[in-house]
């Protein structure tokens, strides 16, 4: 996640940063959300809100932001369709890609995610090949063979290249990233910036994620009564 960590303690800015005004439950454009141009197709009936995260299973800072972001799915309506896609910036890292979309196939990511960052974040077992994570799955509960048949299968390529596309298309340069309804995008990392100029500087990485959702709350809300 960019920059987020270097100015979690930066100084307040210059009297004229104050005029920016940040604030996650009535959120600006270009201040505590970026419009995202051109607007992407969203994959859900007409009536439902799709927020999606972006992700990967290597960043420290999605592993922390996941606890907060999971209880606020289950506090969501109805009418919010939830999804994720997994990130990788560079070739080497599409092995996380396939293992969260082999656990969608056998319907375990929800519950395996947690288990996942706390592997390669506080064990240190980065899970980079289709080996390490079958032995890491099995010991969970996982059939090895079952995982690993969902890990080759013939429509993981496709998946690996949806998930690409998705990127490019929303401009994902870091991550944890949300974007809502195709269009609108929040991340921890835009609103430690808001904060910032606002002249309210976070005390704590979880300070920001509670911002940050709060931003998403807001902005749901406004799509949900027709003001977006």
């Amino acid at each position: 996640m960019k920059k987020i960590l270097g100015s979690l303690f930066a100084a307040l800015g210059l009297a004229l940063a104050l005029q920016a005004h940040a604030s996650p439950t009535d959120p600006k454009a270009g201040v505590d959300y970026q419009v995202l141009q051109p607007a992407q197709p969203v994959n859900v009936p007409a009536g439902k809100i799709e927020v999606t995260e972006f992700f990967w299973y290597g960043c420290p800072h999605c592993a922390a932001f996941d606890p907060k972001l999971e209880a606020w799915i289950k506090k969501q309506n109805k009418d919010v369709v939830f999804d994720r896609v997994p990130v990788a910036f560079r070739k080497e890292f599409e092995p996380h890609q396939r293992l969260y979309y082999a656990l969608v196939t056998l319907g375990r990511e929800r519950e395996m995610t947690p288990k996942i960052f706390h592997e390669i974040q506080v064990n240190k077992d980065y899970l980079l090949t289709s080996t390490t994570q079958a032995d890491f799955l099995a010991k969970q509960g996982i059939d090895r063979k079952a995982f690993l048949n969902a890990y080759n299968a013939f429509s993981m390529g496709s998946q690996v290249a949806r998930a690409d596309q998705m990127i490019q298309a929303y401009k994902i340069d870091g991550v944890p990233t949300i974007a809502i309804q195709g269009k609108y995008i929040v991340s921890p990392s835009i609103t430690d910036a808001a904060m910032q100029k606002a002249g309210n500087p976070p005390k704590t990485e979880q300070d920001i994620f509670t911002a940050t959702l709060q931003t998403v709350d807001a902005i749901v809300a406004q799509i949900r009564d027709k003001k977006l």
